[in-house]
C-alpha cells in the first residue's frame, strides 16, 4: 500500500503520471509508469520516521482570491499562472534579472553560455511584474528576491532593489555570489541604501575544494559586515562532494554572526543533463542533511531539534485573529524544507529547543489563535494574556541570557505589536534551515499545489519554483520567448580567486 498517492513527471519526456509514495526500507521512494519509457523508482525523503513526524505540521491553504488561471485538477502543471487549483500564496516573488553569469558551475540550470541566448527583460518589464505580484489577494507577497544568472551583472540592480520597496516589499533580497560585491568597495553600501534587506550569498563549503571561489565569498561577508547588511549563506549541497562540510558552514556563519542570519541548505536538484548515476550517486535529501548537521556539531543541532516550514503557520493565524487583517501563511508543503535557530552565546551555539519546549510552544500559540477567533475585543485581550503565560510555561531553564532576551523579544512583538522587533532576532540568532527543490526525479505535484515561492514572469504569470525550473520546460519557454542574441564573451568566468 502506498503512503500516498500523487502526481509525478516521466524524468525522460516529461509526460504527468499517476504516482505512488511508498515506504521501503525505512525510506520514501516515488514511483511511477510511462507506457513509452518504463517504470521510475526515486529517493524522495531517507526517513520515514521524519517524513511521518513532518506530516503532523501539514496546513493546507486556500489559494488566491486572484488566480490568473481557472483550471481543472487535469490541467496541472501546464496550467501555472498561478491557477485555480493553487493552495498556497507567494511569500517570495522570484524574478530573473538576466541569464548572464561571471561564473561556471556544473550544477547551475542558468546560464547564457549555456542557453545561447540572452534573457535580460528591460527595467519597465521588471517593474510590471512587481507590480502585478503585489497585487495578489488577499495578501500580497511581502519579499522579492533577484537571481539570474548573476542578477549583480546588470547596472540597474540598484535602482530596482529602490523601485521594489517604492512597490511595497518589506524583504529586497539578491541571490549572488559575491564576485561584485567583493570587488567593488561601495557597491554594497548602494545596495543597503536602496533598501536592500538580505544578500543571499552563494557558499558551497569552506575550503578551496568545495568553494573555488571562498576568497570572495568571505570578501564580500566582510563588505557586508562593515555596513550591516545581513548575509545568508546559501550552499548548494551535493552528496561526496560538501556534505562533508555542512557543520563547519554553520561554524562560520556563527564566528560571523554580526552579519550572517543563516544557512539555508539547498539539497541539489538534478535540472540539468544528469544522468540516473549522477542521481544516485550525488542525491542528497532534508534528511540525510540533518543527519551530517548532528554528526558534524557533536550533537548540538540535533536531527529532531528541525521542524517543517507550515510549523509556524499558527503565527499567522495569530496576528490574523487579532489584527483581523488577512495574513500571509507558511503553508508550504510539509516536506519542503525544515528549519532551527541557534543562539550563539560566548559558550558556542545554544539550539532554540534546549530554550523552549518547541512542541508545546507552537500548542499553546495554536490554541490561543482559535481561542482569540471566537470573541470581541475583550476575549481577544484576555486570550492574549491567558495565551502568554501558556507559552511561559514551555520555556525552559537554557543559557539565562538567551533565554531572557528571547522572551523580550516575544513579549515585544506579541504584547506591544512591535514587529520589528522580530528583525533583532535575527541578529541574535543564527537560522539554520535547508529547501529541497524538486527536479524531474522527485516531482511531486501536490508539493507543486503548495509552493509558496514563485517566479514572475514578463508574460504576468506566477509559476511555482520547482515548475519553473524542472516542469514542462517553463524556464526555457520563458527565456527564449523573451530573449535576445547573445552578445561576444566580454569576460571569462571567475574560477577563484
Amino acid at each position: 500500500m502506498p503512503v500516498k498517492t500523487t502526481k509525478s513527471m516521466c524524468p525522460v519526456c516529461n509526460t504527468v503520471l499517476p504516482a505512488d509514495i511508498v515506504e521501503e526500507d525505512g525510506k520514501i521512494w516515488i514511483t511511477r509508469t510511462c507506457p513509452e519509457h518504463g517504470p521510475f523508482r526515486d529517493l524522495y525523503w531517507s526517513d520515514a520516521a521524519m517524513y511521518r513526524r513532518f506530516d503532523a505540521y501539514e496546513a493546507v491553504g486556500r489559494g488566491v482570491e486572484n488566480p490568473q488561471t481557472i483550471a481543472g485538477p487535469e490541467d496541472c502543471p501546464g496550467a501555472c499562472g498561478i491557477c485555480s487549483n493553487h493552495r498556497s500564496g507567494t511569500l517570495l516573488v522570484n524574478i530573473d534579472l538576466t541569464n548572464r553569469c561571471n561564473l561556471n558551475c556544473d550544477f547551475c540550470f542558468a546560464n547564457a553560455r549555456a542557453c545561447g541566448y540572452l534573457y535580460e527583460p528591460d527595467f519597465d518589464q521588471i517593474v510590471d511584474m512587481m507590480r502585478r505580484a503585489r497585487s495578489q489577494r488577499p495578501a500580497p507577497p511581502p519579499a522579492v528576491q533577484f537571481s539570474g544568472g548573476e542578477p549583480t551583472l546588470r547596472d540597474d540592480g540598484v535602482d530596482l532593489v529602490r523601485k521594489a520597496k517604492e512597490l511595497g516589499f518589506s524583504q529586497v533580497q539578491l541571490a549572488t555570489n559575491g564576485v561584485r560585491i567583493a570587488r567593488e568597495p561601495d557597491f554594497a553600501v548602494d545596495l543597503k541604501n536602496a533598501g536592500l534587506s538580505t544578500v543571499y550569498l552563494h557558499f558551497d563549503g569552506v575550503t578551496r575544494e568545495t568553494n573555488p571561489i571562498l576568497a570572495v565569498g568571505k570578501k564580500a561577508v566582510d563588505r557586508c559586515s562593515a555596513i550591516r547588511l545581513g548575509v545568508v549563506l546559501v550552499p548548494t549541497m551535493i552528496r561526496g562532494k560538501n556534505d562533508h562540510e555542512a557543520g563547519d558552514i554553520i561554524r562560520y556563519a556563527a564566528e560571523h554572526i554580526d552579519v550572517v542570519r543563516g544557512v539555508n541548505f539547498q539539497p541539489v536538484a538534478f535540472t540539468g543533463a544528469a544522468s540516473e548515476k549522477d542521481v544516485m550517486e550525488q542525491r542528497i535529501t532534508i534528511p540525510d542533511l540533518a543527519d551530517r548537521i548532528e554528526e558534524q556539531t557533536d550533537g548540538i543541532i540535533r536531527k529532531d531539534y528541525f521542524y517543517p516550514v507550515p510549523c509556524i503557520t499558527p503565527f499567522s493565524d495569530l496576528v490574523q485573529a487579532y489584527t483581523g487583517k488577512p495574513q500571509i501563511c507558511f503553508t508550504t508543503h510539509q516536506h519542503c524544507g525544515a528549519a532551527t535557530y541557534a543562539f550563539v552565546t560566548e559558550k558556542g551555539l545554544t539550539p532554540i529547543n534546549r530554550m523552549i519546549d518547541v512542541d508545546g510552544f507552537f500548542e499553546a500559540v495554536s490554541t490561543m489563535a482559535q481561542n482569540m477567533e471566537k470573541g470581541g475585543s475583550f476575549n481577544k485581550a484576555f486570550t492574549l494574556v491567558d495565551g502568554v503565560k501558556k507559552m511561559h510555561n514551555s520555556v525552559k531553564k537554557g543559557e539565562p541570557g538567551s533565554t531572557a532576551q528571547f522572551w523580550k523579544l516575544l513579549g515585544q512583538t506579541l504584547l506591544n505589536q512591535d514587529f520589528t522587533a522580530l528583525k533583532d532576532f535575527h541578529w541574535n540568532a543564527l537560522f539554520i534551515g535547508t529547501m529541497h527543490f524538486m527536479d524531474r526525479y522527485n516531482y511531486d505535484l501536490e508539493r507543486v499545489q503548495r509552493c509558496c515561492i514563485h517566479y514572475a514572469t514578463p508574460d504576468g504569470r506566477m509559476i511555482p519554483f520547482c515548475t519553473y525550473n524542472s516542469g514542462p520546460v517553463y524556464r526555457e519557454a520563458v527565456w527564449k520567448k523573451y530573449s535576445r542574441p547573445l552578445p561576444p564573451a566580454s569576460e571569462e568566468p571567475v574560477r577563484g580567486t
